[in-house]
This record gives C-alpha cells, structure tokens and sequence, in this order.
C-alpha cells in the first residue's frame, strides 16, 4: 500500500473504498456527477470541510470523500458520519511539506492535492480512529 495522503478521520469504518478520484468545486459539479449514474465509480475532492453543496451526492451514495480542508467536527464530517460514508479530511500529501492553516494558505496547496489526486484510482483507509490514509491503487 503506498499511502500518498493522510488526514483526519471523519469516524472510524472498516469500509475500505476504491474509486477515481473527481474534484467537485462547485454545486453544478455535484449535480453534474450525481446525474451521470456514476456516482460510486468515484472518491469525491472537495475543498472544504463545510461544503455542505455536497448533500446531494452523500445521500446518492458516495463512496468516499477526501477533503483539503474542514474538521472532522464540520458540517461534512457530520454527515459523512451520518451517512457512513468514508472521508479522509485536511489531507496532505505525504510527500510535500505544504499543509492546510486556517487563513495562511495559498491555492498552491491546493492545487497540489488535486493535481496528484485527480483522474487516480484510490482507496480510503479509515480503520484508525484518529487518521484516514489515501493509497494509490493505479
């Protein structure tokens, strides 16, 4: 398992997903791939802990979602608990030294994660209590 992104744990599953990771930035990018009838081909990349626009694709049945910011105490941790749906949250990528500071980060953080993640197959890994893992499958 090579582990290229870890994170708080949302809660603690032994639900293990694999899927293509797929940035969602906007509500349009929500319905877009909720409309699509592929939904749980993909493990969701959104920005923020409190992107609560992705409602729709949890009560859809998401697989999996990986955060670059937000705590597991937010809004998406709450409902990613509720709908016992994996999620990884503030990832980082273990091979940079960039990390997520509440009002000291630039796009560039950001920009990495999703330039890494996006288009990747993954698994989550959510069996600690403490820390979620993101492992490339291919």
């Amino acid at each position: 398992m090579q582990v290229v992104a870890e994170g708080f744990n949302a809660f603690e599953t032994q639900k293990s997903p694999k899927g293509e990771v797929k940035f969602l930035g906007s509500p349009k990018d929500v319905i877009e791939v909720v409309r699509s009838g592929k939904l749980q081909d993909y493990i969701l990349l959104v920005r923020g802990g409190t992107t609560t626009f992705l409602t729709p694709a949890l009560s859809m049945g998401a697989s999996g979602v990986i955060t670059m910011s937000g705590a597991p105490e937010s809004h998406l941790g709450i409902l990613s608990r509720e709908f016992q749906i994996p999620c990884v949250m503030t990832a980082y990528l273990t091979s940079s030294e960039s990390r997520y500071a509440v009002g000291n980060t630039d796009d560039a953080h950001f920009e990495e994660i999703a330039d890494t993640l996006v288009g990747k197959t993954v698994q989550l890994h959510c069996d600690d209590a403490e820390v979620g893992r993101v492992s490339i499958v291919s």
